[in-house]
């Protein structure tokens, strides 16, 4: 009886200081007016992006934090996913319409395709010309909790997460979006 009391109490203290740890204030944002301001670095809206490195098809890297100074659509989506393939072309559109400001990074879910060359496949079918990231080993994908395909979060040009659509959008949705984050 007593062990499992200790047990008890002690697993109560471990899950509160997760919930402390998660929810405790852990970055600055230093804004492009010079403001400075203290911004929770999280994946809820509100929070500053968490900065993330992957490697394009290319093999070259793309760094998040490469963009700030610009709206960034950061699209999670994967070549077996049929909203996915709805999504794409929507996306490309607002890529050939808006390309001037915004940035779009198709970050490929790799971990959950079959073969590379399906991915390569996707984005000739689907012409798509903005950048294709890779996550190979799902790292980012477990950081931004993607459980959905498609999952696009909206950021900033201070790298803040505005919207975040759990599903497809199509591009009258992106254009708002776009627009309210002027």
């Amino acid at each position: 009886m007593k062990k499992s009391l200790i047990g008890i109490i002690a697993l109560l203290l471990l899950a509160g200081y997760g919930v402390y740890d998660y929810t405790k204030p852990n970055d600055t944002l230093q804004t492009d007016n010079g403001i400075k301001g203290q911004v929770s670095v999280g994946i809820d809206q509100g929070e500053a992006a968490p900065n993330f490195e992957l490697v394009d098809t290319y093999g070259e890297p793309v760094n998040l934090s490469d963009f700030r100074g610009k709206k960034v659509l950061i699209n999670f989506w994967a070549t077996w996913c049929p909203p996915c393939r709805a999504e794409m072309p929507h996306m490309q559109n607002i890529y050939e319409d808006y390309k001037d400001e915004v940035v779009i990074l198709g970050v490929n879910l790799t971990t959950t395709e079959a073969s590379m060359e399906d991915v390569g496949t996707f984005i000739e079918n689907y012409g798509l010309t903005f950048p294709i990231i890779l996550d190979e080993q799902g790292e980012v994908m477990q950081t931004f909790r993607v459980v959905a395909y498609p999952t696009t979060y909206a950021v900033d040009r201070d790298g803040v997460i505005r919207e975040i659509f759990r599903g497809a959008i199509d591009y009258g949705i992106m254009e708002q979006t776009l627009e309210r984050m002027d």
